[in-house]
């Protein structure tokens, strides 16, 4: 089944074998960077270190889906849906529910870990804009390089409500992140005569 080189880089079933087999590698490397951490004297070293490797091992994969080619890339002129809703409204209509799951879950990885990560990104609104950017990034490529897909509006609808749906989902431990810092006594600044 998965014979040639190309089968394991370049096919939706090859991503996904390489992503399970990954897997011990990715909780390796949340390990190991907690552990240089701690020695390091940081105080949340485990928590950054998931975060870290959680936003790469779950954003890589779908992204590297989204950019393989169709069946005639560099052929095919690259298409463009523009409306809003009218490619979703034909999914739902075909009964290809999968491809929404599919569209809502390519960053939400980033939107889960990002929040916990950087303190700047820990509101539902900045992960929402930093989701439709990086959608936008993705479609805007998928033109580019002509890879014989479509690049459409929708898309990006549904990348960004599934990063925004993802932080709504860690919002309790960013928050409780946030809290405990603050609750953190701040160090007092020269008094001036």
């Amino acid at each position: 089944m998965l014979n040639r080189w190309h089968d394991w880089v370049g096919t939706f079933t090859g991503v996904v074998v390489i992503t399970v087999l990954a897997l011990p590698l990715a909780a390796l490397a949340v390990w190991v960077l907690a552990h240089l951490r701690s020695a390091n004297g940081s105080s949340s070293a485990w928590r950054t270190s998931l975060a870290d490797v959680g936003i790469v091992y779950g954003t890589v994969p779908p992204v590297w889906m989204i950019l393989l080619p169709g069946e005639e890339p560099g052929v095919a002129p690259g298409r463009v849906s523009l409306v809003p809703l009218a490619d979703l409204l034909e999914i739902v209509a075909d009964g290809a529910t999968g491809q929404i799951v599919g569209n809502l879950l390519v960053f939400a990885a980033l939107g889960f870990f990002a929040p916990l990560r950087f303190a700047a990104l820990a509101s539902v609104s900045r992960i929402l804009a930093l989701g439709a950017g990086c959608s936008t990034l993705v479609e805007t490529a998928q033109y580019v390089l002509q890879l014989d897909r479509v690049s459409s509006v929708d898309d990006v609808l549904l990348n960004a409500a599934g990063a925004g749906l993802a932080a709504l989902a860690s919002r309790p431990w960013w928050r409780a992140a946030a809290g405990a810092s603050s609750d953190q006594p701040r160090p007092l600044s020269p008094q001036r005569s």
